[in-house]
């Protein structure tokens, strides 16, 4: 069974009546209620739960951690980006999604800004599939429509991803990588875009689609034992 936790920093949700609305148990809420339909153990985490929710134990018992931020990027504590990002190197899976873009734990593990153009318009947009053969795009077809969305366009200020899986074209004419996937250690990377607070985007069939895929595909790969440092040959070296 996979473990996964859903991390949210559960501001929005606090203080914004129209976010209660769209999400009245919270977006970690909403996004554990869809991923318990499947064979998971689904435990959630926020912002402002000690250590962020994340202990030692929680994370070392996650598979996979979804991320979700965008008011209180700052807010999260140095030593918890230093703890997952030693997690991800050591194997868990991470899926950031949304605004997530500008967390501490995305930009640390990208090296660069993250940086990006974006507009609240209530626009459509228009999800390409653009590596069908991917996991994470079975089952969606040819692409997603989200009838309202935020704008996020390009440029995207990442490292060039080791797989783009989907393409966002928007109303207003942008484009947007939204798809893009890395591997840093011997974790999995996934970023996915669409997710704006005050959208009911996360109740979307596709997008739900999308997620799930992604768990199965950054959940850690068994592996044997790694070793670093002075090594003994494994052969007799015969000297000259």
């Amino acid at each position: 069974m996979i473990k996964v936790t859903v991390w949210n920093e559960n501001r929005h949700e606090q203080t914004n009546e129209k976010v209660r609305e769209v999400y009245p148990e919270g977006i970690h809420g909403a996004i554990a209620s869809f991923l318990k339909e499947e064979n998971y153990e689904v435990r959630t985490a926020t912002l402002d739960e000690p250590e962020h929710g994340l202990t030692e134990e929680v994370l070392n018992n996650t598979d996979v951690l979804l991320w979700w931020g965008h008011v209180a990027h700052d807010d999260v504590s140095d030593e918890i980006v230093t703890r997952v990002k030693n997690r991800v190197l050591d194997g868990m899976g991470l899926i950031v999604l949304h605004s997530g873009h500008f967390s501490k734990i995305f930009k640390t593990l990208m090296g660069t800004t993250c940086d990006l153009k974006w507009r609240e318009a209530d626009e459509k947009e228009r999800i390409w599939v653009v590596s069908p053969g991917h996991p994470i795009a079975e089952g969606i077809g040819e692409h997603i429509d989200i009838e309202r969305e935020e704008m996020y366009g390009e440029h995207f200020d990442i490292p060039d991803p080791d797989e783009l899986v989907f393409v966002s074209w928007f109303e207003g004419g942008e484009v947007f990588r939204s798809g893009c996937t890395y591997k840093r250690g011997r974790g999995k990377v996934f970023y996915f875009r669409p997710g704006h607070e005050t959208y009911p985007t996360y109740y979307h069939e596709k997008v739900q689609k999308v997620i799930k895929n992604a768990v199965n595909w950054a959940k850690p790969t068994t592996i044997g034992d790694v070793y670093y440092g002075n090594a003994k040959p494994l052969e007799e070296i015969k000297s000259k």
